[in-house]
Parts: C-alpha cells; sequence; structure tokens
C-alpha cells in the first residue's frame, strides 16, 4: 500500500518557491513519505531543527512555503494526477481552533483541537498543556475542563485522602485543587496500617498545615516518634485522637506524653487509648478542657495541672494488682482543676473512701458523675454524693454495692435535674428499686439497668459475669426473688437497657417516647407476660432470647396498624344489631392527619444478633 499524500500547500502571495509537480509525483510513486520526519503544527514544515515563526494561538490559514533542497520536505502547489483521481484526506494539522482541550473535559459543546500526532514527544505534549493552562482566561473554573471550581471543589472534597492522593495525578488543575484542599483543611480522620512507616503520616501531615483535628487508629504501634512527628506537622492541632487494635501497642510513655502536652499550647482535647506503658503522668496545660485515657494501669504518679478542664475519663484496666492511688488523684482535683463537669473512673480500686475524697474537692460545677466497678462504693456513698451534688444530670454507679435504699436517696434529691440513671451490674437492686425511679424522675430518658435482676442458678448470667470480671460473686440480698415482673410507665423515657435480666420474668412497658428497648439475654421472660405500649419504638435488641418472645415482640411492633384501622369509619345497622366495617380500601381520615401519618409510618427492628 502507498503511505499518505502529502499535505497541499497553498503558494504565498509573493510567488515563493515551490517544488516541481513532476518531482512530488516521483515520490508519490516511491511509496510516499515515511514516518520519522514530522512537520510543524503551524506551518507545515519539518520539525527537526526548526524555530517556527507563527504563534502559537495564531489561526492562519496560508502560511508561506520555505524554499528547500529537500522534496521529502516540501509541499505541493497544484493538485497532481493522483490527488484529483483519490482526493487527499483532510490534514490533521490544518483546522481552526481557538480553544483548545484539555487533559479532561467535562463539556461537550467545547471547541476542541484533535489528539496529538502519535508520533510527537511527551515533553512537547506537556508543555503545550501547560500552556493551554495558562491561556485559560474563567479564573472561576477548574483546571481540567469547564467544570465551576465551586463544583470540582466539593466533589474532590468528600474524598478519602487515598482517593484525593490520587486525584491530583489527574492534571494540573485537580492537583492545584487537591493542594489548596489539603491546606485547607482543618480535620483529618486517618487509618495507620500495621506495615506503614512514620514517614507516611508525616507525608499526609506535612500537607496539612492548618490542621485542628486529628484521628488517628493504628494498627502498627506507636510510640514517641508518632507524637514528635504530629507536633511538628500540626502547629495549630486543637483535638488529638489516638485509638489502637488488637494488632498496635502504645509505647508512649507519661514522660513523653506530658512533654507533648505542655509543648502544644492550642491543645484543647486529647483522647488517647493504649495507654498501659505510662508509668506516671503529670499533665499541666492551660488549654486542655478533655482528656479521655484508657487502659491505664499501676500509675506511681498522676497530676492534672488543668485549670481550664472541664471533662476527664479514666480507663483503668481490669486487674486487681493495681496499684494507682485514686483517693490521691480525686483529692487534688478540686485545686487543679476547679472547672470538671463531668468526671468518668473506671477501675476496680474504686471505694467509700475515694468517694469521700471527691467529695472534699467540691467541684460545685459538676453535672456528669460516672463512678464504675467499684464495688466498695455503698448507699452511704450515695448518700455523701447526693449532699454534696445535688445537681447531677447523669448518674453512672454501675458495679456498685448499692440497694434500693440508695436509689430512694437518688430520686428524693435529684427528681429535677437527673435524666440518666445507670445502675448495670448492681445485684442488690431490684425490680421495684427501678420502678421507683422510673415514677420519681419525670426527666427521665435513659436507665440502664443490665445484669442487675439476675437468676443466680442461670450459666448464661454467670458467663457473663465472668466476663464483667467476676463483679458479682455472691448475691449479698438473701431477700432477692429469683424471677420478678417490672412495669415501667415513663412519659419521657427514649432508652432502656435490660440487658442480661435472667431474673424478669414479666415486662409491662408504657412509655410513649421510647424508641431503643435492649433485652439481649433476658432468657426467662415468658412472650405471654410481655406487653409493649411503645408507639415511637424503634429499635429492639433481643440476643438471646426464646424464639416464641422474638414472635411476640414482631407481633406487637405490627399491632400498630390496628390503630390505622380504628380510624376507618365503621357502620351500624339500622336496627343496631351488628357493627359493619366500611370497605377495606385504606381511606384516608378525616380527622386529625398527624395521628394517621405517625401511625402508617411507624417502624420497628428487632435486632438479633449483637
Amino acid at each position: 500500500m502507498r503511505g499518505p499524500l502529502p499535505h497541499p500547500v497553498t503558494p504565498a502571495p509573493g510567488g515563493g518557491a515551490a517544488t516541481p509537480v513532476s518531482e512530488t509525483f516521483q515520490e508519490v510513486q516511491r511509496g510516499g513519505k515515511k514516518r520519522g520526519s514530522y512537520n510543524c503544527g503551524r506551518c507545515g514544515l519539518p520539525k527537526k531543527g526548526h524555530s517556527c515563526h507563527i504563534p502559537k494561538n495564531a489561526t492562519t490559514t496560508t502560511p508561506t512555503a520555505t524554499p528547500s533542497t529537500d522534496s521529502a520536505a516540501s509541499s505541493v502547489a497544484i493538485p497532481s494526477p493522483l490527488s484529483t483521481a483519490r482526493p487527499p484526506p483532510p490534514p490533521p494539522h490544518r483546522q481552526h481552533f481557538s480553544n483548545l482541550r484539555r487533559a479532561l473535559s467535562f463539556d461537550d459543546d467545547i471547541d476542541a483541537r484533535d489528539s496529538q500526532d502519535e508520533g510527537e514527544d511527551e515533553e512537547e505534549h506537556q508543555e503545550e498543556e501547560e500552556e493551554l493552562l495558562e491561556l485559560e482566561p474563567e479564573p472561576d473554573l477548574a483546571g481540567s475542563g469547564k467544570l465551576p471550581m465551586s463544583c470540582l471543589w466539593e466533589v474532590l472534597r468528600r474524598l478519602p485522602p487515598p482517593a484525593l492522593l490520587s486525584a491530583a495525578r489527574v492534571c494540573k488543575g485537580w492537583r492545584d485543587t487537591s493542594k489548596r484542599l489539603w491546606r485547607a483543611a482543618e480535620e483529618l480522620r486517618l487509618r495507620v496500617p500495621a506495615k506503614a512507616q512514620i514517614g507516611f503520616v508525616g507525608s499526609v501531615l506535612h500537607k496539612c498545615p492548618g490542621l485542628v483535628r486529628l484521628s488517628l487508629r493504628m494498627e502498627s504501634d506507636v510510640d514517641a516518634t508518632m507524637l514528635a512527628c504530629i507536633a511538628f506537622s500540626c502547629p495549630n492541632l486543637e483535638t488529638m485522637e489516638i485509638f489502637t487494635t488488637d494488632t498496635s501497642i502504645n509505647r508512649i510513655t507519661g514522660d513523653e506524653l506530658g512533654r507533648f502536652v505542655a509543648d502544644k499550647r492550642c491543645l484543647t482535647s486529647i483522647k488517647m487509648e493504649g495507654c498501659s506503658n505510662l508509668g506516671g503522668l503529670v499533665l499541666c496545660s492551660t488549654s486542655l478542657s478533655t482528656i479521655w485515657l484508657s487502659d491505664l494501669q499501676c500509675l506511681a504518679k498522676i497530676v492534672f495541672s488543668c485549670p481550664n478542664l472541664t471533662e476527664i475519663s479514666l480507663n483503668f484496666s481490669r486487674q486487681e494488682n493495681d496499684s494507682t492511688d485514686l483517693t490521691t488523684m480525686v483529692s487534688s482535683l478540686g485545686r487543679t482543676c476547679p472547672r470538671l463537669e463531668n468526671i468518668h473512673i473506671a477501675s476496680l480500686r474504686l471505694s467509700h473512701t475515694v468517694v469521700l475524697a471527691l467529695i472534699d474537692a467540691n467541684l460545685r460545677g459538676l453535672r456528669m458523675l460516672s463512678l464504675v466497678l467499684g464495688s466498695e462504693i455503698t448507699d452511704a456513698s450515695v448518700a455523701a454524693i447526693a449532699s454534696s451534688y445535688s445537681n447531677l444530670e447523669l448518674l453512672d454507679l454501675s458495679g456498685s454495692g448499692i440497694s434500693d435504699s440508695g436509689i430512694g436517696m437518688i430520686c428524693n434529691v435529684f427528681p429535677e435535674t437527673l435524666s440518666r440513671l445507670l445502675l448495670a451490674l448492681c445485684p442488690n437492686i431490684t425490680s421495684s428499686g427501678i420502678q421507683f425511679a422510673a415514677a420519681q424522675l419525670p426527666l427521665l430518658e435513659l436507665m440502664d439497668c443490665g445484669m442487675s435482676i439476675c437468676d443466680p442458678n442461670s450459666k448464661g448470667s454467670s458467663s457473663l459475669e465472668r466476663n464483667e470480671g467476676n463483679l458479682q460473686k455472691t448475691l449479698n440480698n438473701t431477700m432477692h426473688i429469683i424471677y420478678q415482673k417490672l412495669i415501667i410507665k415513663h412519659s419521657r423515657l427514649k432508652k432502656l437497657s435490660l440487658w442480661g435480666c435472667s431474673g424478669l420474668d414479666a415486662l409491662h412497658l408504657n412509655c410513649p417516647e421510647l424508641n431503643d428497648l435492649n433485652l439481649n439475654c433476658c432468657k426467662n421472660l415468658h412472650p405471654e407476660r410481655l406487653l409493649l405500649q411503645c408507639p415511637n419504638l424503634e429499635s429492639v435488641h433481643a440476643t438471646g432470647c426464646q424464639d416464641m418472645l422474638v414472635d411476640t415482640i414482631q407481633s406487637q411492633m405490627c399491632s400498630d396498624y390496628t390503630a390505622v384501622d380504628s380510624l376507618v369509619p365503621c357502620k351500624r345497622l339500622p336496627d343496631g344489631s351488628k357493627r359493619v366495617q366500611a370497605p377495606h380500601f385504606s381511606p384516608k381520615p378525616s380527622g386529625d392527619e398527624k395521628i394517621w401519618k405517625r401511625a402508617s409510618k411507624r417502624h420497628c427492628t428487632v435486632f438479633l444478633n449483637s
């Protein structure tokens, strides 16, 4: 086959030289010009050793032919006989264009130039693309087409960090937009893989100089090098969260954490898991307001000197040989952290002595108090708390040794403030105390009484007790009834948890605002003794319950349509002997439309797997 025909060129007005027809015709007979010598896209002359004098954005149609002795580089001025028989294809580099296509285009109406010749060098193509980007007149459009910058920004900012790094390789416009996104980022949530090195986190954090909130989920070990990387890359950091997994170990010591907190003048919140290697801890900061530390153990010294601290959460490991002095720590909170509002401490070493030290701290702004797993906390501790902190909104004494008498003191002191009461793993309370709390606390929205009403002969309850650290070794209350019934009627209760209450065999709930109910492992609850009058109930957790109980729950949740049926107009025969219902075609009542919509849209889910 013959090669492509040479590009015809119109002779210049001044009568420029042109190659004879016979010479060009001989060249065509030899098979045409071979590939390897490419012409300029502006003037048609060979590119090799050529410096074009025509501007890049020019739209000329008849460039002047330059005399040349090389027949392969010359152009024809008169059509040859061969070109008359077969018309030449349209010249690929002689099209009129003023608006060139970029790397990507999202608008089909844009005038675009044809693609570059296959033999063109990659370097020249990139240079042309950069020049085209500079010639684009609209500043509010993205660099990869006529996509508005605001749209591209909204699309890219929703991408996760790995996808955003990949998007930066698309074109110059996307790369610039991604850089601006990294610089403008204020919050970053990053998962660090197990095989990742510190340079991975450093390279990502280096892109975000304005980062304010950082959350890391570590699948690899974390040590002081990570803290140094964060301190160097995030000068304006305010919130830091480090979560660990089963495959990671937190090797940060108390001295290293103390230096980090002291150097970060803007840090207001720190949350860290796996703090088993601290040894001792001294935190001094005037900006910190929130501290969450978990997996603590055997702290030789623990001091918090944070005058603006409002929330502290300390979770100690469940080891009986823990030697942390909680009494000294709690007693110093009144002097070093006078603005504390929320306190959460979970430790097996909690006792009545620690509660008395907390009373001596005299934290007048305390609103939420959670003392968990303290089996030595008794009704006397409740009396001390009630006498000093009468404005509590949340009280969590899960795992304590309080009884129904302690619940009575709580109800007498906090009827106008308490909205959340958590008494899980309290073996000395009964269903009567729970009913009394529900009746005497009108603002109550959340109540957790899991593993409180237990059957001591149940194997399931014994296994759950072992999982909770053997907190329920014996049932001290000899009057504790194995099977009890619970009746709760409350107008504001939204969440109720009775998980593990294997000693419960009857339950009657009349709570119009209840939306979440936990009945996991309530094995002895009889289906015929269950009554749920909760029109807004959305989820019921029934893992480990009898199949008949699950069916009863589902049937009672589906019975909400009876409220709809009651709204359907009915008719009575003239003699009044029989009531006849209107045909079932789902008529819309003429009365209150809100009642109809609420009854028809209600949906409840029963969860059988935890």
